[in-house]
C-alpha cells in the first residue's frame, strides 16, 4: 500500500535555466518502504493556498542494489511548468533542510537488469527515468547495451549533460549515445529537427538492428511517445516489446455515456479495508473513494501517472482515458479508478492486488 513519509531535502542543483533535480534524504527506518525499481516514479504533496498539490516526479538514481534494505537517497528531476504549482515552488523555494511529503515509489515503466539489448527515444525531461535505467542496467549486468536517442531544444536546455556523458565515459562499448537539438545545430551529429515518426523510422534502422531489441522505452511528450511508438511498429516491433511514459498531455473534457445507470456504487478494497458507496453523477471513481477513503492512491489524476491503479473486480466501467495502462495490463482486468465511471449499477474494485 502507498504511503507518504516526510522526507527531507539533502540538495537542491540547477540542471538548466528551467529545471532542477532535487536529493532526498531517506531515514535508515523507511529505506525499505523507498526500495524502488529503476525507472519508478514518486509523487510529492504540499498544501499551497489551503490546497493539497501533488505531483509526480521520475527518480534519477539508481536503484538499490540486490541485498541492500533500500535507497540512503532519492533523486528526482523537476522542470519547471508555467504556473505550476509544485514545480515553481521546487525551483524556487525549496532549500536544503526543508521537509518534503514523498509517497513510496510506484510505476510500471521499469526495467530489471538482464542480458540483451535496449534502447530508449526520450524527450526532453523523459530522460528523467531512463536515466536510472541505463545506470542501473549497466552497472550490475555486464552483457547488456543500450542506445539513448534523445531529443531537446538546444544544448543549454538538456537536463542531466553531465551524468549522461559520465555513462558514455564509463561504458564507451556498452553505451551509445544520439542526440538531436531542435531549435539549434551541432557542430558533429545529426541534423537539427525534431524526433516525429517519418525520422525515426528512417533513423532507428541505421542506428541499430531493431528487431534484436529486447526492449524499447519511450518517455516524454505524447507527440514524440505516439510519433516513436508508430515508427517501432512501422518497423515491425511486437506492441509487447514497447514500454511507454507520458509526462504530459492537455486536459480533456469528460464524456457523457448515454445509458450509464441512473445510481450506481462502488465497493473499493483498501490495505485491508473495504467499503461500499455511492457514485455521485459525474464523479469518477476515484473521488467517490476519495470522499470516504482519503488515504486512496493518487498522484495526477490525468490518467498518466498510473498510481490510482485497481483491479476490475466485478462491473464495468468506462475510462475517458488512458495513458499510463499497458495493454496487457487492462487485458488483465486493471483500470484506473481516476478516470473510469461507472456503466452498471455496481462496480468493485480493489486496489491491494
Amino acid at each position: 500500500m502507498a504511503r507518504f513519509h516526510a522526507l527531507q531535502v539533502a540538495a537542491v542543483d540547477r540542471l538548466t535555466d528551467d529545471s532542477v533535480a532535487v536529493t532526498l534524504e531517506v531515514p535508515e527506518e523507511l529505506r525499505p518502504e523507498f526500495r524502488h525499481a529503476p525507472g519508478q516514479h514518486l509523487a510529492l504533496r504540499r498544501v499551497a493556498d489551503g490546497a493539497e498539490v501533488r505531483r509526480t516526479y521520475s527518480i534519477c538514481s539508481p536503484a538499490p542494489a540486490p541485498g541492500e534494505p533500500g535507497p540512503r537517497t532519492l533523486r528526482v528531476g523537476v522542470r519547471l511548468v508555467e504556473g505550476g504549482a509544485f514545480s515553481t515552488y521546487a525551483f524556487k523555494e525549496m532549500q536544503v533542510g526543508d521537509e518534503v511529503e514523498v509517497m513510496t515509489p510506484a510505476g510500471r515503466f521499469t526495467l530489471e537488469p538482464a542480458p540483451g539489448l535496449y534502447a530508449a527515444v526520450v524527450g526532453g525531461s523523459g530522460i528523467t527515468p531512463v536515466l536510472s535505467i541505463v545506470s542501473t542496467l549497466l552497472e550490475r549486468e555486464p552483457r547488456a547495451r543500450f542506445c539513448l536517442v534523445r531529443g531537446d531544444r538546444t544544448a543549454a536546455s538538456t537536463m542531466f549533460l553531465e551524468e549522461v556523458a559520465d555513462l558514455k565515459d564509463r561504458y564507451p562499448q556498452r553505451f551509445q549515445l544520439v542526440t538531436v537539438l531542435s531549435r539549434e545545430e551541432q557542430q558533429a551529429g545529426l541534423p537539427s529537427g525534431r524526433l516525429d515518426r517519418e525520422r525515426l523510422t528512417g533513423l532507428l534502422p541505421a542506428l541499430l538492428p531493431v528487431e534484436a531489441v529486447a526492449g524499447w522505452f519511450l518517455c516524454g511528450p505524447y507527440g514524440l511517445v505516439q510519433g516513436a511508438e508508430r515508427a517501432l511498429r512501422d518497423l515491425g516491433v511486437p506492441r509487447a516489446r514497447i514500454h511507454e511514459e507520458i509526462f504530459h498531455v492537455d486536459p480533456v473534457a469528460p464524456t457523457v455515456t448515454t445509458g450509464a445507470p441512473a445510481h450506481s456504487t462502488v465497493t473499493a478494497r483498501l490495505d485491508g479495508r473495504g467499503g461500499t458507496w455511492p457514485v455521485q453523477e459525474g464523479e469518477s471513481l476515484l473521488e467517490t473513494v476519495l470522499r470516504n477513503r482519503p488515504d486512496a492512491p493518487y498522484a495526477c489524476k490525468g490518467g498518466v501517472c498510473g498510481t490510482c491503479r485497481a483491479f476490475l473486480v466485478s462491473g464495468e466501467v468506462r475510462m475517458d482515458r488512458n495513458f499510463a495502462l499497458e495493454p496487457e495490463e487492462t487485458d488483465a482486468g486493471y483500470v484506473l479508478a481516476c478516470q473510469s465511471h461507472p456503466v452498471t449499477e455496481a462496480v468493485e474494485l480493489d486496489f491491494d492486488r
